[in-house]
């Protein structure tokens, strides 16, 4: 789906829309009879003296009160219930639209402007299907009805409010194309101003730490400042457009007063001086009020239309994104996962064919190929830069290779399903994210019904992370904060190779996994990894010590394949690996 189709959500839920319809028509209608009361009961009762239609006329009153309460509590509890489920599905549909997205897209855009999307942009959405389009629905209603029943009064003067009501949708029309642009600029703004106060309260420790608070506050004031000016441009054209409607609103009762008092004292010039009765004007003025209503709220709807609209488009833009990742599933549940991950039986053999990657007009990777057997370690050293995180993210294809290309088990895996190749590399990667959850919720991620509380509690004990979980209130139940806040570099590293080793999967990947270790530490961890079998492992690494039991390692520079070989081998060669080893040694 590239693009967000509203009829589907109102289609689906459109027998709740045709009762609220009725409903609202049945009050309006309702409320169109009470003038029509009001007549006769000052025409045929006040004046005329027929003292006995009195008590069904207030019947009529009293039945039009609890009638016109029955059907708009019906009206409104009904457009509520299909207003919420459609934003629920839509925020769940766009939800799962941007997970579905490449690696790619995220690299490009601000979690701030996703969070605005997945919010703000829903919710004006929700305004529309909750209560804003069957008011536009009844202002159609009410003033067509309104209409018909001031020219069956008087056809003459019903044409006052029918000129009011053309001059207020015109001015509407003006207002909607001014309020258009400024309410798409106002949600960009609002999509930057919410990123950087995202950003800075996730790096307050490091705004404090640098002492960056009074800069901090500056670049947030300058969003706000603009979010400010651009919410008074919406205001000027408020002041500008709405008072005209209201106006006309006014101007309508004053004319339609002055002309019907005319025609009820001296005769209608245009019918032959035929008169007016008293309680036909009141009826009338009445339905005059009827129609003002509608006209105010012209203004109002233009106004949550227009941003709604601009909502839509957004949410477009991102329907429009396709994911350049292609999977020839679609994307499953956990319990579909894991009957993929089982299915396809991965040893763990890997091989890169000749595989090149670009990525903004830089080539990351050009021309590596290697081959790992299932059970064996390879270590991957280089610089920064050289390109060792790249050949992790095409393996587990958040990317695809440029050129040449890369197989599992002797498959290309662009022809292995992803959540099969995913679920089959377990990866301790250099960003390390911890979700607010238990400690055994993030072990568990990914496979909480296939991992059990006793290999939760052997990847903890091998990771050497039960020695200060054990000592917390809670242990393995404890609720850590948000990215892991309250652990330490070196704690959450471990817990995040508890996480991969609770796994056991064919491949297992560590990357620089080891680096806020202390050095006891990361020897009995690589013991640990040592001893695990018929487990491929991937070793990334700036230590010679992480690498150098690996059967094969491999050194990079500038996304090339330098050097080849063994420990020893390596060496030998007295290439950079030597000299990383000369210089750590």
């Amino acid at each position: 789906m590239n693009k967000l189709n509203l009829f589907k959500y109102f289609g689906k839920y459109s027998y709740m829309y045709l009762i609220a319809f009725l409903a609202m028509t049945a009050a309006t209608i309702l409320d169109q009879t009470a003038p029509l009361i009001i007549q006769h009961v000052i025409d045929d009762v006040l004046i005329a003296k027929r003292m006995e239609l009195l008590k069904f006329l207030l019947l009529g009153i009293l039945a039009i009160g609890v009638g016109r309460f029955i059907f708009q509590y019906v009206k409104e509890f009904l457009c509520d219930l299909a207003g919420s489920k459609i934003a629920s599905e839509v925020r769940i549909n766009l939800f799962q639209k941007i997970q579905s997205l490449s690696a790619n897209f995220f690299d490009g855009i601000n979690s701030g402007e996703l969070m605005s999307r997945v919010k703000d942009d829903v919710d004006k959405i929700w305004d529309i299907a909750a209560f804003m389009g069957i008011l536009m629905a009844e202002v159609i209603i009410r003033t067509v009805s309104t209409l018909f029943f001031m020219l069956r009064i008087n056809w003459q003067l019903a044409l006052i409010p029918v000129l009011g009501m053309l001059a207020s949708a015109f001015i509407a029309i003006l207002m909607e194309r001014k309020l258009d642009s400024l309410y798409g600029q106002l949600a960009q703004e609002d999509s930057e101003m919410n990123n950087t106060a995202a950003e800075n309260l996730a790096g307050v420790r490091t705004v404090k730490a640098f002492a960056r608070e009074g800069f901090e506050i500056a670049k947030f004031h300058k969003h706000n400042q603009k979010f400010y000016e651009l919410n008074i441009d919406l205001s000027r054209v408020f002041v500008k457009y709405n008072p005209k409607i209201q106006m006309i609103t006014k101007l309508l009762s004053v004319i339609t007063l002055l002309l019907g008092g005319f025609i009820v004292m001296k005769g209608n010039p245009l019918q032959g001086g035929q008169k007016m009765s008293i309680g036909e004007l009141i009826a009338f003025i009445q339905y005059v009020g009827g129609m003002i209503w509608p006209m105010e709220m012209l203004g109002w709807l233009t106004n949550g239309f227009s941003s709604a609209r601009a909502s839509v488009k957004r949410l477009n833009k991102i329907y429009e994104v396709m994911p350049e990742i292609k999977d020839k599933s679609a994307l499953p549940d956990e319990e579909l996962s894991q009957a993929l991950f089982n299915e396809y039986d991965i040893n763990g053999d890997i091989s890169f064919d000749h595989v090149s990657y670009v990525c903004g007009g830089r080539k990351i990777l050009d021309d590596v190929s290697f081959e790992i057997k299932a059970g064996q370690t390879l270590g991957i050293m280089g610089a920064t830069g050289s390109g060792k995180s790249t050949l992790i993210n095409l393996l587990k294809r958040m990317y695809d290779v440029t050129e040449g290309c890369i197989k599992l088990d002797g498959i290309d895996i662009r022809e292995i399903p992803l959540p099969a190749l995913r679920r089959s590399v377990s990866c301790v990667m250099q960003d390390i994210f911890l979700f607010s959850d238990t400690i055994e919720g993030n072990i568990r991620l990914g496979a909480r019904e296939s991992i059990s509380t006793a290999e939760v509690r052997s990847a903890l004990t091998q990771s050497h992370s039960a020695e200060f979980v054990d000592r917390m209130e809670e242990k393995e139940n404890t609720v850590i904060g948000e990215r892991g806040v309250g652990l330490s570099g070196g704690q959450k590293q471990r817990i995040t190779i508890a996480r991969a080793l609770a796994r056991r999967t064919p491949v297992l990947v560590l990357d620089d996994s080891t680096s806020a270790l202390d050095t006891e530490t990361e020897q009995e961890i690589q013991q640990v990894l040592s001893e695990l079998k018929g487990m491929t492992k991937i070793i990334i690494a700036h230590r010679i010590s992480a690498v150098r039991k690996a059967d094969k390692i491999l050194v990079l520079d500038k996304g090339k394949i330098v050097e080849e070989g063994s420990h020893e081998e390596l060496l030998s060669k007295g290439g950079l690996y030597k000299e990383t080893y000369d210089s750590q040694y």
